[in-house]
């Protein structure tokens, strides 16, 4: 089969004939129509991962159908469309995943190839609405998103909520997510046209960050502080997360892309009951409830450019330039 192949650190992507791999007892071979990229396949490459091992087939995202099953698997699965689970094994606690998960594309193989095989537990049926490059955009984003707005974060219809950094792949699910349940949500970007964007797709209006007291403003428009602030960039700004969330407030963060978090006052914190909290990926019950709510409200992930497989490393590119708004997506098969 074909796949993308890196063979180390800071090296391209290349387009190689490599096995097809073989259903094992309870797996399922899955025919790749489409995989989209996330900015771990960027630090992968950049060699910003733990557990690096080359050479490796990237991509933790999947949509396609099961041409084959092993021993023991359901063969109801032959012919089905399909969107697969990226993180596997997480473990008998739900508050937080086991030393033994794992996310697909590292270490075992990922899904810029042809064909993957995978355990039939972390497959699921592909919502109809949806093409196959829709459905690849949706998985380890949207596990990602479902988990710190609603299992972390408790949000509630009703809620006002915030989402910084709109215009990447998880703060956009976790924007669609929270509007489908019936929250009042409000985002940041350093983009007007983002912005703009963001509220064609059920915003309420947002700031730049850029902008001088643009907390201050935005609390305001809004009509007050922010029940649930969701965030993935730490750093230097994380302080007017805290001057933007309402008494009893929870922030919730999935990344920290600006890096440490300097100087908190305390009593930002205690003094108006702030839960903070982190959250990465999720249950294998967070990714069944979110694709139970994508397909109640035929929800369409948000896909900003597609390549083909060929062109994987210009797609690594394009993620990697932070101009995307959606989902960088690999077409593999028509």
């Amino acid at each position: 089969m074909k796949a993308l192949q890196l063979s180390g650190i800071n090296q391209p992507v290349e387009l190689c004939e490599v096995p097809t791999p073989a259903p094992g007892p309870g797996e399922v071979l899955i025919q790749l129509r489409a995989a989209a990229l996330n900015h771990r396949d960027v630090w992968i490459q950049k060699g910003q991962y733990a557990g690096l091992r080359f050479p490796c087939i990237l991509g933790s995202d999947g949509a396609g159908v099961v041409t084959a099953v092993g021993e023991g698997a359901d063969p109801a699965w032959l012919g089905q469309a399909v969107v697969l689970n990226p993180g596997h094994n997480w473990g008998p606690n739900p508050a937080a995943q086991a030393k033994s998960f794992t996310i697909v594309g590292l270490p075992g193989q990922g899904t810029f190839a042809e064909y993957l095989a995978a355990p039939a537990r972390y497959v699921h049926a592909m919502p109809a609405h949806l093409t196959f490059e829709q459905a690849a955009a949706l998985p380890l984003g949207g596990v990602t998103a479902y988990r710190a707005v609603f299992t972390r974060a408790g949000l509630q219809t009703g809620e006002r909520v915030l989402i910084t950094g709109i215009g990447g792949g998880v703060a956009l699910l976790a924007l669609q997510l929270a509007v489908a349940r019936g929250a009042d949500v409000w985002v940041t970007s350093g983009s007007a046209a983002k912005l703009e964007r963001a509220v064609a797709l059920g915003a309420r209006g947002g700031a730049n960050y850029h902008d001088e007291n643009w907390a201050a403003r935005l609390t305001q428009q809004a009509g007050g502080p922010f029940d649930v602030v969701v965030d993935s960039a730490a750093g230097p700004g994380f302080n007017s997360l805290l001057d933007v969330a309402a008494p009893g407030g929870r922030i919730v963060f999935y990344g920290g892309t600006l890096g440490a978090i300097p100087q908190v006052p305390p009593a930002k914190i205690f003094w108006k009951q702030l839960s903070v909290l982190g959250s990465t990926m999720g249950t294998e019950e967070d990714f069944a409830e979110l694709m139970a709510l994508v397909a109640e409200k035929q929800l369409v992930p948000v896909v900003d450019e597609v390549f083909e497989l060929s062109e994987g490393e210009s797609a690594l590119r394009r993620l990697d330039g932070g101009q995307q708004f959606g989902k960088v997506v690999l077409r593999i098969r028509q």
